[in-house]
Formats: C-alpha cells, structure tokens, sequence
C-alpha cells in the first residue's frame, strides 16, 4: 500500500511538472513572436526625412534608424488619407474595400466585415492598440459613425481622434470622449506617451501597436520646446518634434530589451499637401503632391528597423507599399491572412529580411474612385483622362496641385521612372510594347478592383450593412 501510495504521488509530481513545462514552454513560444510597430504619419512629404534628402529638416533619430534598417525608395501608399488608412489595416485597394457608406466619400468608412492587420493578429495571441488618427468611421470630427471604431477593428486600447485636425480634435480613449477640443500642440508627445504605455504594459507579450500621428497634416501646432527650432519653418519643426518622439520609442525599446524583437516600421499616409503651401511639405524629386496620381501623391519615405533581422545600412528599390503589410506581418508572425478575399498585397518578408532582391509585381494608381495609372518595374503609364465632371476628383482635387501638374491627357502617358524620376518625359510613342502590355494591366484592373462608376468583380459590397448596436459614446458637438 505504501509503494502505491509513493508511486501515485511519483506520477502526480510528474504530471505537474510536464505540465509546468508545458504551459513554460507555451509561454516563451508565445514570448518569441515579435512586435510590431508601425508609425504613420499625415501628409508628409517624401523628400521631409534627412535620410530622404531633406536640406532643412533634421531628423537624426529617424536618420540613424534607417542607417539601422532599411529604407524603401519606391514605397507607395494612397493619395489621400481615409483610403490610404484602409489599404494599410486591410491588404487592399481601397476600391475594392467593403464600405459602410454609399461610397461617394473620398474617406471610406471602413465596413467591420473588413478584416485589419489588429484582427489577423489577435488570433495568435497578441495584443493590439490603435493610437493617434483613426479615419475610418468618418474623415468629419463630429459626423462619424461611433460604431466603426478602433475597438470594433481588432485593437484592444486605442486613444485617438476620430478624424483629420481640419479645425479642431477631440480625444476618445476606446468609446469613451475624454477631451474636446485638445490643444493641438501636445498631441505628437501625448500619443508617444500613451505608445509608450501600451508597450511596458503588453511587454510581456507579442503586441502590435499602429501609431497614427496627426502631424503634419494642417493645422499644424508644434510644442513649446520644439517651436522656432528647424531651419524648414513650422512644417519643419513638426518634423523635428515628431522625430524627437520616434527616438523615444527607439530608445524605451532598447531599455526594456525589446529592441531585437520588434519590427518599427515608419512611413506616411500621402504625399505633401502642395496647397498648404510652406505648411505642406515637399516631395522633390518627385512631380506631384497629395489628391494626385504623380508620384508625389503616391511615393512616400518608409523604413523598416529590426536589429538581427532586417539587415542594417540597406536601401530597397523596389516597389513595395502599405498594402504589403498585412500579408507581411501576418507572415513574420504565424498569423493567417484571410482566405475568403482578395489581398492585394504581396508578402515582402523576403526582401525586408534581405534573403531575395527580386520583386515584380504592378501597383495601381486610384485617384479615390477612378484608375489612373499603373507601375510595374521602371515604366509608369497614366490613362486618358475622361469627362468625370461630377466626381468629386475632377471637381475639386485639382486646386489641391500645382497648375503644372493639373494637365488632362487625351492619350496614355508613359514614364520611364528609372531615368525620370519626375515625370517630365512621354516616350509612348518610342515604346509601345510596354504602353500595350499596361494598357492589359490597367484593363484586369478595371474588371477585377473596380474603376468610376463599376465595381469590380472581386470588390467587396459598398452600402449600410448591419454592425454593432450604437456604444454610447458620448456625443460629440463643435462647442
């Protein structure tokens, strides 16, 4: 009997330590997936980085962090906020994107059947937040859908504004309205602070942070300690405060030893607002600004930093964009993408690990609704513009450029990027085997993501589909 007894106690003692060993082991597992972070910023134009040539900017934190990782010279987003706000949470085109709205508004709002970054990863055991601007239950800061928020989209805190600072901000922490009417020149630090927060509190778990700054989109406000400091003006000192605070995240990430585990991917929604004028921004060398198809639209700077993982000191050519970084993500971090849809996005793991150099695949241009050009490799073909008098693109986006850059095309335009770089020179005519095959291009397009007035064959639907019943977020008014 007591030979049994001191065996049942063997076999017990045993399977709690298989246990413990088990739940242990579970438990680093889950520890070894990295975090990310990816830091968005508002109109901020390509050429607005000193590592992305910027004369009277300096951003010596950002700089060395690109010296550290990798930069992405042929980086697109969107042309404008609320869309390229959802290419970068859902894998996709924003044309093709499922709306909760009629979709005649250039800022979509963003249907809960969509699936975002936050909600792939969750399933994998990490932790989300949203902080910063959200745009995409409504671009008005009074007039948007409380249902669509930030915590209805997979993030588990968020802090943030509901829309662009236009006029004004009010701050919302998960549903509940804390500040109307922030004072606009604390928001870059208080959204570094509340980042801040959210990493030591989910340090000790994979989380995924999506830090959307409202800078520099107008108006602008800067800090006290920042104001009258940069060389490039007001614009410039947004800059320089926003860089400050991506170097205290750095450097709290190198203090909590969480450095070498987390993927920091900093990049902005848009091209430079050319109608801000010096509150605008630039995009040199680049031909264009925000609203428009030009590359100033579209290209924008991005790096990707990971010690031990994205290899140090690298530049990348090649064409990669926000819609990558789902799939991406979803990769490096065992996380499935979903299978029910269309992903536009391509994984780009490989090329940011620095184990291939080979990409080759187009990205289209969408001006909101309408298709108006198509990369692949060096060659960038613009289509005929036609008579849209009636979308918004063709009634009011053109005050928003250059009058150069205002020009209608009665005929597809093709660039060759390689050698110019601002758009200066047609050379269809001299190549027109290349006009014909991104003219096939441009055509699957139009059939498969949608164009003006056509959606596309594998579009998701736009229109008031059923979602959550209303949270009791207070509500909002311009007093």
């Amino acid at each position: 009997m007591l030979l049994i007894n001191k065996i049942k106690k063997l076999v017990i003692t045993l399977v709690c330590y298989f246990l413990v060993c088990a739940c242990s082991l579970a438990l680093k597992t889950d520890n070894s997936k990295p975090n990310f972070i990816i830091i968005f910023t508002d109109d901020q134009g390509y050429q607005d980085l000193g590592c992305f040539g910027s004369s009277n900017i300096k951003t010596p934190h950002i700089d060395k962090m690109a010296s550290e990782g990798m930069k992405f010279t042929n980086f697109y987003a969107q042309t404008v906020c609320g869309p390229s706000r959802a290419a970068l949470m859902t894998g996709s085109y924003p044309m093709r994107n499922a709306r909760n709205d009629n979709g005649d508004n250039p800022h979509p709002k963003l249907a809960l059947s969509e699936v975002t970054i936050a909600e792939v990863l969750k399933p994998v055991g990490y932790k989300t937040g949203m902080i910063g601007k959200w745009d995409l239950a409504g671009h008005n800061p009074e007039l948007f859908n409380p249902d669509l928020l930030p915590m209805y989209q997979g993030f588990d805190e968020s802090f943030f504004t509901p829309g662009s600072n236009d006029a004004r901000v009010h701050l919302i922490r998960n549903k509940k309205l804390v500040e109307k009417n922030a004072d606009m020149s604390t928001l870059t630090k208080r959204y570094t602070n509340e980042a801040i927060h959210f990493i030591d509190k989910n340090k000790e778990q994979p989380f995924f942070l999506y830090l959307a700054h409202t800078m520099p989109h107008t108006k602008l406000a800067v800090s006290e300690a920042f104001r009258g400091k940069s060389e490039g003006g007001l614009y410039g000192d947004v800059i320089e405060e926003i860089d400050y605070n991506v170097g205290r995240i750095l450097d709290y990430l190198k203090q909590t030893g969480l450095d070498e585990n987390t993927y920091v991917i900093f990049t902005s929604d848009n091209g430079p607002w050319w109608i801000k004028k010096d509150h605008g921004g630039h995009a040199e060398p680049l031909r264009g600004a925000k609203t428009s198809a030009w590359e100033g639209g579209f290209r924008v700077p991005a790096i990707i930093r990971a010690p031990g993982k994205v290899p140090a000191g690298k530049t990348s050519e090649n064409i990669v964009a926000t819609i990558d970084l789902l799939p991406t993500i979803a990769k490096i971090a065992g996380a499935t993408v979903p299978k029910d849809r269309v992903i536009d996005g391509v994984d780009v793991s490989e090329i940011i690990h620095g184990t291939s150099t080979e990409l080759d695949r187009p990205f289209f241009y969408y001006q909101h609704h309408i298709l108006r050009a198509v990369r692949k490799g060096k060659w960038k073909l613009h289509l005929a513009h036609g008579s849209y008098t009636k979308s918004i693109v063709s009634r009011k986006w053109p005050i928003h450029s250059a009058p150069k850059d205002r020009e209608l095309f009665t005929k597809p335009i093709l660039y060759n990027l390689e050698t110019d770089i601002a758009e200066t020179t047609d050379v269809a005519d001299e190549n027109p085997k290349v006009v014909a095959a991104l003219l096939k291009l441009l055509d699957w397009a139009k059939q498969d993501i949608g164009d003006i007035n056509k959606r596309g064959e594998n579009a998701r639907p736009v229109g008031n589909e059923p979602y959550h019943t209303p949270n009791n977020l207070i509500p909002i008014d311009k007093k």
